[in-house]
């Protein structure tokens, strides 16, 4: 039998769990500093919530659930794992707006499932980690999303990030003025998105396969090609001069975004991509993404979505946010050995020794001292058949193996005197002290 987990899932050992449980650690406190709430919702959803939600190519990889009892014999779904959590986001906004502030700020970090195609840092099950902002249509929304992005990425010791914006009404403009059919419009940019992928002449192709004429193709691959523009906001000036109503309008909200975040940790690393484009269909506004430069692909995106939430409510209510990957981010980390040595290796700040044959209550009352002063502490399970120093031995290697810090003893001369020793595991020093002096000694070397 194969013991392995299914394609495109993992199973997580305790060292893997720490390093995620710290990231995600860091994810929410940044985000709980800039009054974010948080939100949970169920993993299944019914299938009608998700579908017509993500384009055509995206409501392919939604992983569905057949019919139950009798239904099952049809082979129909009619549910589904939760593809992301923005959709969540705006059905629960539309059952619970009477009970939700006027502007409601959440963050929510929880799995998702795609029945995509399994590669580096990419998987079939993963976490988002979303902050979304509901309700206002003010690029300060915009502003304050990009700053809590870079101060979680910040926090975690990247410095070489770059947050790339770009604006959907500009991206439509410039399909417009390249002579794309607007029929097109929403395919067209689902191909883009995939540059990354498949490269400019990967897009060239489908683009043609689609029904798009050479020439438009090549226009619309020349307007969005190329560095960024030296000097941003003559290019902006001038942009605005050929572009129609929707182009103008995304290019005074992209001005706005940059002027407000030199104000926030956001504005150093904030850079225009014209071909940024975002596959999903519901974003309207602008849209953003992370990357960095050892990982093809990026590191979180997201965008503004005014009409998502009517989809549900029939009532427009304009909403953004941003979704930081769990898993590409623990890759890069992981390679650039960024992790804390405690978050990577530490499983407990100190063992306690069970020297005596027949004292395991004393060692255990010993380790609950130690917990209730905040301390992980791991107590050596097995009682020594015997007392003696060689029994005690196999103990400190075992603490050793599992990169334990620190090792508490209650031997003979200090159960005579009410001490414990404290042994440091990596320069070997040893110190003799009370019991109550080894708890703040720990608590501040922890």
């Amino acid at each position: 039998m194969n013991t392995g987990p299914a394609r495109g899932m993992r199973d997580f050992l305790p060292e893997d769990v720490r390093r995620r449980q710290y990231v995600i650690g860091v994810i929410a406190d940044v985000y709980q500093k800039y009054a974010f709430e948080p939100l949970e919702t169920p993993a299944v959803e019914n299938l009608e919530t998700l579908q017509g939600k993500y384009g055509e190519e995206g409501d392919r990889l939604i992983f569905k659930i057949l019919k139950r009892g009798e239904g099952a014999e049809t082979g129909q779904a009619d549910l589904a794992l939760r593809y992301d959590v923005t959709v969540p986001l705006a059905r629960v906004v539309a059952e619970h707006r009477a009970k939700l502030p006027k502007f409601f700020k959440r963050y929510q970090i929880q799995p998702v499932w795609r029945a995509d195609r399994p590669q580096k840092g990419r998987f079939r099950e993963f976490y988002q980690c979303d902050v979304d902002a509901i309700g206002s249509a003010s690029m300060t929304v915009e502003a304050e999303l990009l700053s809590a992005a870079a101060d979680v990425f910040l926090k975690l010791g990247f410095r070489d990030f770059q947050i790339v914006v770009n604006h959907r009404k500009l991206l439509n403009a410039v399909l417009a003025h390249a002579g794309v059919p607007a029929g097109l419009h929403g395919v067209a940019l689902v191909i883009i998105d995939k540059a990354d992928k498949i490269g400019v002449e990967g897009v060239r192709k489908e683009l043609g396969e689609k029904g798009l004429s050479a020439t438009a193709a090549d226009t619309l691959l020349d307007q969005l090609s190329g560095t960024p523009p030296a000097n941003l906001a003559k290019w902006m000036t001038q942009q605005s001069t050929v572009l129609n109503d929707d182009g103008k309008a995304g290019i005074e909200e992209l001005r706005q975004i940059f002027a407000l975040c030199q104000s926030t940790s956001a504005g150093s690393h904030l850079v225009l991509d014209r071909s940024l484009a975002r596959g999903l269909s519901y974003y309207t506004g602008p849209i953003f993404e992370i990357r960095v430069p050892d990982l093809a692909g990026s590191l979180g995106g997201g965008g503004r979505y005014d009409n998502l939430i009517g989809m549900f409510s029939g009532e427009e209510i304009p909403a953004s946010g941003i979704s930081l990957g769990l898993e590409r981010i623990l890759v890069v980390m992981g390679e650039r050995k960024m992790f804390p040595e405690s978050v990577v290796s530490t499983p407990a700040d100190v063992m306690v020794v069970q020297w005596f044959a027949n004292r395991t209550n004393m060692y255990l009352a010993f380790a609950t001292e130690l917990r209730d002063a905040g301390l992980r502490v791991e107590l050596y399970p097995e009682a020594p058949i015997e007392d003696g120093k060689k029994v005690g031995d196999k103990q400190f290697k075992y603490a050793s193996a599992r990169g334990i810090p620190f090792v508490a003893v209650i031997g003979a001369d200090e159960l005579a005197n009410d001490t414990v020793t404290v042994k440091n595991m990596k320069t070997g020093k040893q110190v003799t002290m009370s019991r109550y002096d080894v708890r703040s000694l720990l608590v501040e070397r922890s």
